[in-house]
């Protein structure tokens, strides 16, 4: 029987609820142990359509919460920073990290991507 896509998703969900992770004492200290982490919880490198979601910290930067917001299609995702904030002050965070995939593979933020980067900036101000 071929694997499928589905198949696939229920493996990697099983392989991840065999381990123990303790999210209290994971501390984002860089760009790269940010990447690493969401790799880890979510790998979006594989995810079809554009997930829009936030990593809750506290003041040592210590994790939180992590939460997919939004759900799009191949090109674009809707973000609305009340969602964004409501996640953060459920996990009582004193910082969030904002992040998305882009499908395509594209590194480069979109224009879209700098508007919503703004606009978040300014309703966490």
């Amino acid at each position: 029987m071929p694997l499928t896509s589905i198949n696939l998703y229920t493996l990697k969900q099983i392989r991840l609820a065999h381990r123990r992770y303790d999210l209290e004492n994971l501390q984002i200290t860089s760009p790269r142990v940010c990447f690493k982490t969401l790799e880890l919880f979510l790998d979006l490198s594989s995810e079809p359509v554009e997930k829009f979601g936030i990593i809750s910290l506290n003041l040592k930067h210590k994790i939180t919460g992590i939460h997919i917001i939004s759900v799009g299609d191949l090109e674009q995702v809707n973000v609305r920073p009340r969602e964004v904030f409501a996640a953060a002050l459920h996990n009582n965070a004193g910082a969030i990290i904002v992040f998305h995939n882009h499908p395509s593979g594209e590194v480069e933020p979109s224009r879209e991507d700098i508007v919503i980067t703004r606009k978040l900036k300014e309703a966490g101000e």
